[in-house]
């Protein structure tokens, strides 16, 4: 079974994700975390975030790999051609190159084939931005999880600031969801939008104990 939880930047969909997957003894597959990945190895190497054609060449040819502790279906580090890249992903710099890598057709073309060779292998739970719509259209159950934007950045800023990466400007923060939000949301690829049969949770407000109740439910009933 795939559960597929998009959402805007901020929206709580990691964390959520990783609650969900705990709770249902399934395996999260952390697919920002490789777009991420390829956009520190990016600017690692010197390769234009504009550079369509190298972003794809990086994304087809590095190997990235989750490494996991025994019993447990979460993800503790990420590898990006043999560097663990785990805390420099996190940083406000990956925060602003994501979008343009993410972006990038050659670059979604092959992540999204790992990530479909690798949800098909049990059940995961899986969140991004256009999961339920491009990489597992055929999910079990799909969630679109949003809150206002000034309710992300205050997370955001909370989240950096345990731990310790990333801006912790409030609106610093504001302003880099606000662009990532329209960026996102116009891109001509995979823009980020609900599938028509997800089912839309805005957090705003609520405490991520009822969102994480409510997504297990649907997966509960999915598999009845």
């Amino acid at each position: 079974m795939i559960v597929a939880i998009d959402g805007p930047s901020g929206a709580g969909k990691s964390t959520v994700a990783k609650a969900v997957a705990r709770t249902l003894g399934f395996s999260c597959l952390d697919t920002g975390a490789m777009y991420r990945a390829i956009a520190w190895l990016a600017l690692n190497e010197g390769v234009s975030l504009d550079d369509n054609e190298a972003l794809g060449e990086l994304a087809k040819t590095a190997e990235i790999s989750f490494v996991h502790e025994a019993g447990d279906p979460l993800p503790r580090r990420v590898i990006i051609a043999g560097n663990d890249v785990t805390e420099a992903i996190r940083t406000s710099e990956i925060d602003r190159a994501v979008s343009p890598v993410s972006a990038a057709p050659a670059v979604r073309e092959a992540l999204v084939a790992q990530q479909q060779r690798i949800g098909r292998l049990g059940n995961y739970v899986v969140e991004g931005r256009d999961i339920g719509t491009v990489v597992f259209p055929e999910a079990s159950v799909k969630v679109f999880l949003t809150a206002s934007p000034e309710e992300r950045a205050h997370r955001r800023v909370r989240q950096n600031v345990d731990r310790g990466v990333g801006s912790i400007d409030y609106d610093e923060v504001l302003a880099d969801i606000i662009r990532r939000d329209e960026y996102d949301s116009n891109r001509a690829t995979s823009p980020l939008k609900p599938a028509p049969d997800a089912h839309l949770l805005d957090s705003t407000g609520l405490y991520i104990e009822q969102i994480i109740s409510e997504i297990c439910e649907l997966a509960n009933q999915a598999s009845e």
